[in-house]
């Protein structure tokens, strides 16, 4: 029977996403592994791969779309020895979701409302195919591969008795063949319990309209320039921050002379691979490093809030804001208070290179414990970030400055540099945030114990 091909969801909370391009055509063979498409997220392209073994009978959806809903239809495939033709007029049964249309040409003139929000960023890679919508147990939906799915429905196995291993959790084919061995069903309590509602929240202020702020200003004295995806999700993600985060806010003076003068040490000691440095520390890596250390020191401080648990985490996953063309993302050095400043240095090139680039993949930058927003070397002395959920709290860093300071009673000049813990209230508290900050503050002050 024809196997319908349908828009993955990429994370938990994707609703849509474009179809930028086809890498196969109506007539093509696939197998389980190939590259059949891409598909453009807010911060990543992502290449979706066929499950199953087929021809491509139909292509529903065209390369360029914009705004496929999850679950939509976008292709069919013909299975074996089955009629191409046939395979095309009869697939679509089961994914009942509609494909958008090309965009039309745009109007000249504005429309007065303003755009929807869009989905936030995705997270964890799905295969394509489906054997119909992704199920849920007690409204929450279950991440499943679609042919896990398929296989389960076979099996007739509930799909939420059954532990993921794939990313986030998902369930994938070998998860569904090992229960049916009996080897990997969830306690019958766990399967059963329902998730835990959400918070109700009140409903979003709206601002201004879009006609009403042109009316401010004289016509042809402006260009509209539409909001894509990322800008829509960074905007939507700060709303939410600010209107569901009471925030706190602790500042410190750290003193950057020993810091420098050890990191200058470092580079000068690497050593060289093809006449290269097999590593250049910066400065940011050393804060990296050094907020890592104070959250394995305040343990209390590595948390998340959920409305029904305080989650404590077990490592330091550190998220480093990445400015990129139309807004920035958070590439995040995973266990960094386990690994070395040269690793960590190495690392954060790589990242931010591929960040650039949009080609990172969704698990290297969702998700963290905390995040550092650095924004010394554009010269700015002093800032408040805005805390990112899950995360509980990010640091702010400064531009290292010399000022005039007090020691032994006596003025001296030192390079200094000023930053500024913001924090989730609702799980770290006032002297927590300045426990966590006094940490930070000791390992950059004393860098040498960063080694040890």
């Amino acid at each position: 029977m024809p196997i319908n091909i349908t828009m993955p969801a990429l994370s938990p909370t994707m609703e849509e996403g474009n179809l930028a391009k086809w890498l196969v055509k109506e007539g093509d063979a696939v197998a389980p592994g190939d590259v059949i498409a891409e598909i453009e997220t807010d911060k990543a392209t992502m290449e979706v791969e066929a499950v199953d073994e087929g021809t491509v009978a139909k292509i529903v959806v065209p390369a360029g779309t914009e705004g496929v809903k999850v679950n939509a239809l976008i292709a069919i495939l013909a299975g074996e020895g089955e009629d191409v033709a046939d395979a095309a007029k009869a697939g679509g049964g089961e994914a009942k979701a509609e494909a958008p249309k090309a965009d039309a040409p745009k109007a000249e003139a504005p429309k007065a409302e303003p755009a929807p929000a869009a989905a936030a960023a995705p997270a964890a890679a799905a295969a394509t195919q489906t054997a119909g919508p992704a199920p849920t147990a007690h409204g929450e939906r279950i991440f499943s591969s679609p042919l896990a799915r398929r296989l389960a429905k076979e099996a007739g196995l509930d799909l939420s008795a059954i532990s993921g291993s794939g990313p986030h959790g998902r369930i994938v084919k070998a998860d569904v063949e090992k229960a049916k061995s009996g080897g990997a069903a969830k306690p019958a309590a766990a399967a059963a319990a329902p998730a835990a509602a959400a918070a109700p929240q009140a409903a979003a202020p709206k601002g201004m309209s879009e006609e009403a702020v042109l009316k401010l200003f004289e016509e042809g004295s402006y260009e509209l320039v539409p909001h894509d995806g990322m800008r829509k999700t960074i905007a939507k993600r700060l709303q939410e921050s600010k209107q569901t985060i009471p925030h706190f806010y602790v500042s410190v003076d750290c003193e950057l002379d020993a810091l420098l003068a050890l990191r200058s040490q470092l580079n000068d000691a690497a050593p060289r691979k093809d006449d290269r440095p097999a590593y250049k520390l910066s400065v940011n890596d050393m804060v990296i490093k050094a907020m890592a250390l104070a959250l394995r020191d305040v343990p209390d401080a590595n948390v998340s809030w959920t409305d029904t648990n305080m989650v404590k985490h077990k490592h330091a996953d550190v998220g480093v804001a990445v400015s990129i063309p139309g807004g920035l993302i958070t590439p995040i050095i995973r266990k960094a208070e386990t690994k070395a400043l040269s690793t960590i240095s190495n690392e954060m090139k790589d990242l931010g290179k591929r960040a650039k680039e949009r080609k990172l993949k969704p698990e290297e930058y969702q998700g963290g414990t905390t995040a550092v927003s650095n924004m010394g070397m554009m010269g700015v002395s002093n800032f408040a970030a805005v805390v990112n959920p899950p995360h509980a709290t990010i640091l702010a860093v400064g531009a290292g400055q010399k000022r005039v300071i007090v020691k032994n009673d006596e003025m001296v000049i030192a390079q200094m540099m000023t930053v500024t813990l913001s924090t989730d209230h609702r799980c770290v508290d006032g002297a927590l945030g300045a426990e966590l900050l006094g940490a930070f503050k000791g390992y950059i002050e004393n860098p040498m114990s960063m080694l040890v």
